[in-house]
């Protein structure tokens, strides 16, 4: 049986909530405490759990009821948005851009790739996510995105269904904490890495393949210490002596003083290559245009 929704109920709770006490939410809403008391049992009874829990003189949400506050404010607060802009005396046009970036993506990139959008448009309203990239095709599919920036051209099941357009290739690096970094030197490199722990960041991505091979030409082979979907994670586990991590070298400078960690070495015949993936471009944005046809070092 569905759970019947009362949204003036919702709206009542969600006052509550973000004030902590029947008292205050009164005050705002200006309902008698008792009529705003017997709404919220009401609300409680119609979803068959309780949404608060008495501490003192305030009110603290259940674990249930913080899960319906999270969709309630969530809900109320496009809502709100909807209402302001409805009595804006002079509408704006609203510059949205959407774009999900693959988590495995250094950060610093991303920003250097969607800055010409801005370039374009220095009003633009970006909505960036991050995640998996299956997920995030799915999204660009239904036009919930207007772009994705992926690494992981591998996943994709039909690459004609898209706009595809290179944007940065660059060699990998391999990196480390210094007490790693000057133990593996002093036993020289690349030999010495036969054995050490490496952080793989995307076990799927044609550059993860390649560095594998490249190391196995050279009879070398690293123990897999761990699989770390994110780019600036992988770089803290590595910063805290965790193992030896591959990044970009086109942001080798960056890595090193954020992360403060140490090149080892710099691996040119293995490449990172970045994607900009868009449907037709008879629909493409100007932001799009904008990214794919600027030339990044």
């Amino acid at each position: 049986m569905d759970k019947k929704i009362n949204y003036k109920h919702l709206h009542y709770f969600r006052t509550i909530a973000r004030e902590g006490s029947i008292a205050a939410a009164s005050e705002i809403l200006t309902l008698a405490p008792q009529t705003l008391s017997g709404q919220l049992s009401q609300l409680e009874s119609d979803f068959g759990h309780l949404l608060f829990k008495r501490e003192g003189r305030k009110l603290q949400l259940t674990p249930f009821g913080q899960q319906v506050f999270d969709y309630t404010d969530s809900m109320f607060s496009i809502a709100d948005e909807l209402s302001h802009f409805l009595n804006t005396s002079q509408l704006i046009e609203r510059n949205i851009f959407r774009v999900g970036v693959s988590s495995s993506i250094h950060k610093l990139i991303v920003y250097n790739l969607i800055q010409p959008a801005y370039v374009k448009t220095p009003q633009l309203h970006l909505i960036c996510k991050t995640g998996e990239t299956e997920r995030q095709l799915n999204e660009l599919r239904t036009h919930k995105l207007d772009l994705l920036i992926t690494d992981r051209l591998k996943v994709i099941d039909d690459v004609t269904s898209f706009q595809i357009k290179e944007l940065i290739s660059s060699g990998i690096s391999l990196f480390a904490a210094p007490d790693i970094a000057r133990k593996l030197r002093d036993k020289g490199l690349p030999d010495s890495l036969q054995g050490a722990v490496l952080l793989a960041n995307a076990r799927n991505a044609v550059y993860f393949e390649r560095l594998i091979a490249w190391l196995a030409k050279r009879n070398i082979h690293m123990r897999i210490g761990a699989e770390i979907d994110d780019s600036a994670l992988i770089k803290i586990f590595g910063s805290h002596g965790m193992g030896v991590f591959a990044a970009p070298t086109m942001i080798a400078d960056e890595v090193c003083r954020q992360y403060q960690v140490e090149l080892l070495l710099e691996i040119d015949n293995v490449q990172d290559k970045i994607y900009a993936l868009y449907n037709d471009i008879s629909n493409a944005s100007p932001w799009i245009e904008a990214i794919c046809s600027t030339h990044f070092d």
